[in-house]
């Protein structure tokens, strides 16, 4: 299967938005798997040398709670991919916080929904007002695990628990460290949303609500 994943994606690529990765088909792939594939049954790893009893089945990329949303996703569009939905949601994770490091809003404005994009600009211009700048690195994603699905009508969210660490550092304008570490990573803990109307022509999922966990 050839999918955009976000992980992967430079600058020159950011007016793509998310387009195809979170759970789309590009039509260039093989037939749809079986749904039991797609909502996460265990598959063995991609090894090369590993011998059947070697090869060890993958936790599902999803909560118990959430099975039953996920299903529903599927049937209203059998295209989705729960496992290359997450793939791309930790993609969209990492560029969305570095864009609102950046204070990009640009970018920001084509990956969230407008309530958000609206939280995050006002944050931005605090952070400006005061002479801050924030010198952030998301150090690792340690794990991605939806949390909640729903849908409605043909409305769907899709909840995504990520543990990170993330080493933050504020500067003020001359570029002294006015909070944080360089060198030590925090461990976070954030809950995001994300949504998009099913069957659409726009294949973009949103960030459309963020909460810490």
């Amino acid at each position: 299967m050839f999918y955009i994943v976000l992980l992967a994606m430079v600058a020159g690529f950011l007016a793509l938005r998310l387009y195809s990765v979170l759970g789309k088909r590009t039509g260039h792939e093989p037939l749809p798997k079986p749904a039991e594939e797609r909502v996460g049954a265990p598959v063995a790893p991609r090894t090369i040398d590993a011998t059947p009893e070697q090869r060890e089945p993958t936790a599902k990329p999803f909560e118990a709670g959430a099975e039953n949303g996920v299903r529903a996703i599927i049937a209203a569009e059998p295209g989705f991919d729960v496992s290359r939905f997450v793939e791309g949601a930790q993609g969209a994770y990492r560029m969305i916080l570095e864009a609102y490091w950046k204070g990009d809003e640009s970018v920001l404005n084509d990956l969230v929904e407008p309530r958000v994009a609206e939280a995050f600009g006002e944050a931005i211009a605090a952070r400006r007002e005061a002479g801050q700048t924030l010198d952030n690195r998301l150090v690792s994603i340690e794990r991605a695990l939806i949390s909640g699905a729903q849908v409605n009508g043909r409305d769907a969210r899709i909840t995504v628990r990520f543990d990170a660490d993330i080493a933050a550092v504020t500067r003020d304008g001359e570029g002294n460290v006015v909070a944080g570490s360089t060198s030590d990573a925090v461990e976070t803990h954030d809950v995001w949303t994300f949504a998009r109307t099913l069957r659409s022509d726009d294949p973009n999922w949103k960030l459309a609500d963020t909460d810490e966990a």
